[in-house]
C-alpha cells in the first residue's frame, strides 16, 4: 500500500491565545486518532503539531492512500427468522441483506453459526478499505464537532446565506498528501495547496506550497512565519534571556504570560523598554501585575529582586528602526502605570481601619451575611486559635489583623487588579503604622492560594489564615454548598487543603474537633443543627494529598481510619506504620488483628473487665501476661509521640496470639469464660490500634 505524509493547515483569523496550544495539540490528536480508526495510519505514526495565531495545522509521516481491505463476518438473524421450513430466505432476511449491499444471490454464502442456544446466519465479506479522501473528511468533520473551543463564533460563508460556526472564521485549508492535493471541505472550503504569510513581514503573502514535508520550511524562508508553538517559545526565550543578560538584569519567570505571548506573535522580536524611575516607589507587585496582564511585557529584576525601571516587549515586527515601536510601548505603560502610581496615593489618604464601616455594606454571600459580619466570625476563631497557640497577647494581634484583612478589598487598587488583594492591604498597613507582624498577616491570610503556595510567614497570619478558610468550610456546608464532582465554586478543596498543609507542616498541635466546634460557635444560633460537618470532607482531601506524596492507599487507610485529630502527627504514624510494615512478625499481627476485628464485630459489646481467675487455658493466662507488658511500653511511645517504637513493641505479641488462636475458643459455651476472652480480645485490639488500625495493612 502507498504512503506518502500528509500536511493538513485551517488558516484562520487570531485565535484566542490562552486557548492556542490546547487547540493546536487538540487538533492535530483528533485527525491523528480518526485516521489511525479507519486504518489511514499506524500506531505510534510520527507527527508534528503546528499552531500560530492564524493557523492550526499538521504533519503526520506515512498516511496511506487507501486502507486495507478487511474480512467482516456480519451477524444477521436466527436461522428459524431468517429461512423458512423448505431453505428459502424469508423477507426479513432479504430486507436485512439488501441493507448491507446485497441481495438473494449471497444465499448460499451464508454461514450457521451456532450462538449460545441459537442457529444463528451470519454473512462473510471483504469490506473495502476507506480512500484517504474520504477518510480525510472524517477526520475534518470530527475536527469541527470535537475541537475543544472555549466559545463559538457564528459567521456568514461568502455566498451570504449559509452560517457556519468555529472558533474564529476560516479562510484557507490546506490538504497535501506528498505532492498531491487531497480533495476535502471545511467551514466551506475547499482544499488546495495555498497558504499565508506574516501580515507584514512576509517575502510572499501568499505561499503555494510544493509538498507535505515543504510546509514549515517554506513558511519560515518566504511567509517569516516560525509555525510550530513551542518553536516559536523556545526563540522567545532565547531572545528574552539575551536582552535581559545584556541588560546586566534578571527575567522576571512567568510560563503562563510566556505561553500567552508565543500565541499572538509568528515572528518573535525581543525589545527592551524602560519607565521614569519616579514610578518604583508604587509597590511593585502593582507595576508587574500592569505590565504583565495589561501589555504582556515581561518585568525585568535588580539586585535583591527589586523591580528595575526596564522592561522587555515581544514585538510581531522586525523594522529596520525599532525606535517607534519601543517608544510606543513606553508611552501606553507610562499610562497605565500612572493609573497604579494615582490608585495608590489616593489609597493612601485613608486608613484601613476607616474602611471597616463599608465592608457591612459589600455582600458576602446572600445567605451568610456581609464581609462585616463574615470577619467577626473569622475573627472570634482567630482568637480562639490564638489562645492555645500564644495566649493573649497572640490572640490581639490575630484579632487587629482580622478586622482589617478584608478593609483593602474596599480601595481602588484592588478594585482595579483583584489579584493585589491582601498584598495591597499588607502595604496599606504598613503605612497606617500598624506591626509588620499584621501587615503580614493581612497579605498571608489567603495563603496557601494554589498547590505549592507558601504557607502565611508568621504565627499571626496562621491563626488568621486558619480561621478564614475554616469560617468559609463551615459556613458553605451549614447552607449545602459542598463541591461535587468537578464542580467548586468557592473553592472548598483549596480551602481544606490549606487547612490540612498549615496544620502539618507549621505543626500546630490543634485538634479538628477543637477548630470546627470553634467555627460553629462563632456562627451563635445561625449554624443550623442539621448542617453537614466539614470534618470528612477534611479527611478525603487529606488523604488524596497524602497519596500524591507517595504513601500507599491501606497504610493511608490504616492512620486515617482512626481518625486522628491532631493532623501534624499523621506523617509521624505513617512512617511508623511503614517501620512496622518491614517487621517480620507484620503480616501475621495484621492477621491477627483483622480476624479479632471480625470476632468483636460480630459478638455482643463487652465492657467487663478481665478476670484473671477465668484465665484458665495456659494461652490465654500467657497472651495476657505479655499483653499488660507490651500495651504498658506501647502506651508509654504513644503518649510521647514515639508512633514507631509503639508500633515496633507490638511484635513481642506474635507468638502468644498466634498460640492463644490454635489453642483457645472464644466462642465457648461457658458465658463466662467467652465474655472473659472478648474482654481479653478487646483489650488487645486497643493496645495494638491505637497508632494505626493493623488490620487494613491485611491481605
Amino acid at each position: 500500500m502507498t504512503t506518502k505524509n500528509l500536511l493538513v493547515e485551517l488558516l484562520v483569523e487570531e485565535l484566542p491565545p490562552k486557548s492556542l496550544r490546547q487547540l493546536g495539540n487538540s487538533f492535530a490528536e483528533l485527525i491523528v486518532t480518526n485516521l489511525q480508526t479507519q486504518d489511514l495510519i499506524n500506531a505510534g505514526t510520527q507527527k508534528t503539531v503546528f499552531a500560530s495565531p492564524r493557523r492550526l495545522a499538521v504533519w503526520i509521516a506515512n498516511v496511506k492512500t487507501q486502507a486495507s481491505d478487511k474480512s467482516v463476518s456480519q451477524k444477521l438473524m436466527p436461522v428459524k427468522v431468517g429461512l423458512d421450513e423448505s431453505g428459502q430466505p424469508t423477507p426479513p432476511l432479504l430486507k436485512k441483506l439488501a441493507s448491507l449491499g446485497a441481495d438473494a444471490s449471497a444465499i448460499p454464502r451464508l454461514k450457521r453459526v451456532q450462538d449460545g442456544k441459537t442457529e444463528t446466519l451470519f454473512l462473510d465479506s471483504i469490506v473495502t478499505g476507506t480512500q484517504l479522501n474520504e477518510g480525510l473528511q472524517n477526520a475534518l468533520d470530527a475536527v469541527i464537532s470535537q475541537l475543544p473551543i472555549p466559545k463559538v463564533m457564528t459567521y456568514q460563508l461568502s455566498d451570504g446565506w449559509e452560517s457556519v460556526h468555529f472558533v474564529r472564521p476560516a479562510h484557507g485549508l490546506v490538504a497535501l498528501h506528498g505532492d498531491d492535493i487531497l480533495p476535502v471541505q471545511a467551514l466551506g472550503l475547499d482544499s488546495g495547496r495555498e497558504t499565508q504569510g506574516h501580515r507584514f513581514e512576509a517575502k510572499n503573502r501568499t505561499i503555494q506550497l510544493k509538498n507535505a514535508d515543504s510546509y514549515a520550511q517554506q513558511l519560515t524562508d518566504e511567509g517569516a512565519v516560525i509555525p510550530g508553538f513551542d518553536d516559536r517559545r523556545a526563540e522567545i526565550t532565547r531572545q528574552l534571556t539575551a536582552a535581559a543578560s545584556q541588560a546586566n538584569l534578571t527575567l522576571l519567570q512567568d510560563d503562563s504570560l510566556l505561553n500567552e505571548v508565543t500565541a499572538l506573535v509568528e515572528l518573535p522580536n525581543v525589545l527592551i523598554g524602560q519607565f521614569e524611575p519616579e514610578f518604583l516607589e508604587v509597590p511593585q507587585e502593582c507595576l508587574i501585575l500592569t505590565m504583565k496582564a495589561n501589555q504582556k511585557y515581561f518585568p525585568l529584576m535588580g539586585a535583591n529582586e527589586k523591580l528595575a525601571n526596564k522592561f522587555l516587549l515581544v514585538s510581531n515586527i522586525r523594522p529596520s528602526d525599532p525606535g517607534l515601536v519601543i517608544t510606543g510601548n513606553e508611552r501606553v505603560v507610562r499610562s497605565r502605570l500612572a493609573d497604579a502610581k494615582f490608585f495608590f496615593d489616593q489609597d493612601r489618604k485613608k486608613t484601613l481601619e476607616s474602611r471597616l464601616s463599608g465592608l457591612d455594606q459589600v455582600v458576602y454571600h446572600n445567605k451568610l451575611g456581609t464581609q462585616g459580619e463574615r470577619i467577626q466570625r473569622v475573627r472570634v476563631i482567630a482568637r480562639s486559635i490564638a489562645l492555645l497557640l500564644g495566649g493573649e497577647a497572640l490572640a490581639d494581634e490575630a484579632g487587629k489583623a482580622t478586622l482589617l484583612s478584608k478593609t483593602d478589598l474596599l480601595t481602588e487598587m484592588v478594585g482595579e487588579f483583584p489579584e493585589l488583594q491582601g498584598i495591597m492591604g499588607h502595604y496599606y498597613a504598613l503605612h497606617d503604622g500598624h506591626s509588620e507582624a499584621i501587615a503580614h498577616a493581612i497579605e498571608d491570610h489567603y495563603k496557601p492560594r494554589f498547590a505549592g503556595d507558601a504557607l502565611p510567614r508568621n504565627t499571626v497570619g496562621i491563626c488568621v489564615a486558619l480561621a478564614d478558610k475554616l469560617e468559609t468550610l463551615t459556613g458553605l456546608f451549614s447552607i449545602n454548598q459542598i463541591p461535587t464532582g468537578d464542580k467548586d465554586p468557592f473553592a472548598l478543596r483549596r480551602h481544606a487543603l490549606g487547612v490540612i498543609r498549615m496544620l502539618i507542616e507549621k505543626e500546630l498541635p490543634l485538634s479538628l474537633d477543637f477548630l470546627l466546634k470553634e467555627a460553629r460557635l462563632a456562627f451563635d444560633d445561625k449554624y443550623p443543627a442539621t448542617a453537614e460537618s466539614p470534618l470528612q470532607f477534611i479527611y478525603d482531601r487529606l488523604s488524596g494529598n497524602l497519596r500524591e506524596q507517595g504513601f500507599q492507599l491501606q497504610e493511608i487507610d490504616a492512620v486515617l481510619s482512626q481518625s486522628p485529630k491532631v493532623l501534624m502527627d499523621i506523617p509521624k504514624r505513617l512512617e511508623a506504620v511503614r517501620a512496622f510494615e518491614k517487621l517480620p512478625e507484620a503480616a501475621s499481627l495484621a492477621a491477627a488483628n483483622k480476624r479479632v476485628h471480625n470476632i468483636l464485630e460480630k459478638s455482643e459489646n463487652s465492657d467487663e473487665p478481665i478476670n484473671t481467675s477465668l484465665l484458665k487455658e495456659p494461652a490465654e493466662a500467657a497472651l495476657f501476661e505479655t499483653l499488660q507488658s507490651v500495651k504498658s511500653q506501647a502506651d508509654r511511645a504513644f503518649d510521647t509521640g514515639h508512633y514507631t517504637q509503639s508500633l515496633q513493641t507490638l511484635a513481642a505479641l506474635k507468638e502468644p496470639i498466634d498460640i492463644f488462636f490454635d489453642n483457645v475458643m472464644v466462642n465457648t459455651d461457658d458465658a463466662n469464660l467467652r465474655t472473659n476472652r472478648l474482654s481479653l480480645l478487646k483489650l488487645m485490639h486497643q493496645a495494638m490500634n491505637r497508632v494505626a488500625d493493623l488490620s487494613k495493612l491485611a491481605g
